[in-house]
């Protein structure tokens, strides 16, 4: 019998041990071996501990990397007997569950799907389902009853099967997925409204003339003249027939050139591209400091000691360059923060917010009545939430129709077709946070055998500790 190693070398155990025959001919085992306690068992032919430690690593690496690092330490083995070695092995005992977790995950994204268990009072999975769908998961609640409490998603067929298998249990939805369901709705909200995220245009007074940026944009420099011409030119050619590169050589400029004035609709897209604003680490603070410079602050030094306190990681050199052309009446407004920018800023708790992005936030909100009725709603959820006030969601509810927000009407609605559910979440201790934890498990045990292990093997990985 093959043995664990000494060092590094393979041991082969050699037994002599006795065998007995029976005499009674009607006795199915006519013949048998002795068997050396805690070394041998019947037809094996390694021994206890060599197998505990050859299916630890057909458990944590399975096949072709278990047999590279088995090797490692001189257990010579072959990747399909890892794989049988694991198969072998029991599954574990259900036992009693009073808390369960249920969540999907994919075997292949988009067309294959299992469902996996958890004992949310141990974080430990009990058994794994090779589809998603609400019979296999109704049968396999009747067949274990007990259950008071079922932690889900906002999956439909998960709350179907909950309620036909284990009808008694209180569905609890998951605090996670309906923060991200609502950020989803917050965000689509934004978009709608992106005019208010743009700072306004300066109004000039009477006779003072705007930037020369500016005045390119408008087309009233020789350089938009000259690129008008350019534009109409290339066009012209273009139409009659001509290729780029004859382009090229006939007026004498360089074939990047041309392509890029070909591409350009209109002689504007060339002029915007050419003159927009370069971002800047002093944009995030542009609020801050325009605020003090109508304060009457007018040191640079003293604004680059405020706005390091801010947060401001830039050099004096950059804050200096940014506040010359402020010594002129020319009015420079701030960047127009992104969708996606102003959708964290919402969402984020205002405590959390640094003090430029809480004055940008809030220019953004004064400009914006619907986003700024957005804002209490979404600080009101998140109240909501996380003292597990889950009675205060009717109220709340009822304010989110009486404004204009029709993708909180969205998510509000789906909330009602899911109140008992959500009202559990919002009110009970219990998250789907220890599943989507095993989720993230399995995502690693897929990748680690590269896609081809089957559903059993899979599973074995899933329900066995490593």
């Amino acid at each position: 019998m093959r043995d664990l190693t000494v060092g590094g070398r393979p041991v082969l155990l050699e037994l002599e041990v006795r065998r007995f025959f029976c005499d009674n001919r009607t006795c199915p085992a006519r013949t048998f071996v002795e068997q050396v306690p805690q070394v041998s068992r019947p037809h094996a032919r390694r021994t206890r501990p060599l197998q505990v430690a050859l299916q630890a690593v057909g458990l944590a690496l399975a096949g072709r990397a278990g047999q590279r690092l088995a090797a490692r330490f001189g257990l010579l083995v072959s990747r399909s007997t890892l794989i049988r070695l694991v198969h072998a092995m029991p599954d574990p005992p259900v036992g009693a569950i009073r808390i369960l977790g249920v969540d999907d995950f994919a075997t292949r994204r988009g067309h294959r799907y299992g469902t996996i268990l958890i004992d949310m009072d141990t974080h430990r999975p009990v058994d794994v389902l090779p589809d998603r769908t609400t019979e296999t998961l109704t049968a396999w609640l009747k067949g274990h009853p007990g259950i008071e409490v079922v932690c889900r998603d906002r999956a439909g067929s998960y709350a179907d099967a909950a309620l036909k298998g284990a009808p008694e249990a209180v569905q609890c939805a998951d605090r996670w997925h309906l923060w991200h369901n609502l950020i989803e709705a917050v965000e689509r909200t934004v978009s709608r409204h992106r005019s208010c995220l743009r700072e306004p245009e300066p109004l000039h007074p009477p006779g003072e003339q705007p930037e020369p940026w500016r005045a390119a944009r408008q087309g009233s420099s020789r350089f938009a003249d000259r690129t008008r011409a350019k534009h109409a030119r290339i066009h012209e050619l273009k139409n009659a027939g001509h290729s780029l590169r004859a382009i090229s050589r006939m007026l004498g400029m360089t074939r990047n050139t041309v392509t890029r004035y070909a591409g350009a609709a209109t002689p504007d897209d060339l002029l915007w591209g050419q003159w927009t604003a370069k971002p800047s680490v002093v944009d995030d603070f542009k609020p801050y400091l325009h605020q003090r410079w109508s304060e009457g602050e007018r040191n640079a030094t003293r604004l680059l000691e405020e706005i390091t306190a801010l947060g401001y990681q830039g050099s004096y050199a950059a804050l200096r360059d940014y506040l010359r052309p402020l010594r002129t009446p020319r009015p420079i407004s701030a960047p127009e923060p992104s969708v996606r920018k102003v959708t964290g800023w919402i969402a984020a708790h205002p405590d959390h917010l640094d003090e430029a992005h809480h004055l940008r936030l809030k220019t953004v909100l004064a400009r914006c009545p619907e986003l700024a009725a957005l804002a209490g709603h979404v600080r009101a959820f998140a109240a909501m939430m996380t003292k597990k006030d889950g009675d205060q969601l009717p109220a709340w509810l009822q304010a989110v129709r009486h404004d204009d927000l029709p993708a909180l009407h969205t998510f509000a609605s789906g909330i009602e077709r899911d109140l008992d559910a959500v009202t559990a979440g919002l009110t009970l201790k219990w998250s789907s946070g220890p599943v989507e934890g095993q989720v993230n498990r399995i995502k690693m045990l897929k990748r680690q055998m590269f896609g081809r292990a089957g559903f059993p093997l899979l599973r074995k990985r899933i329900l066995l500790p490593n």
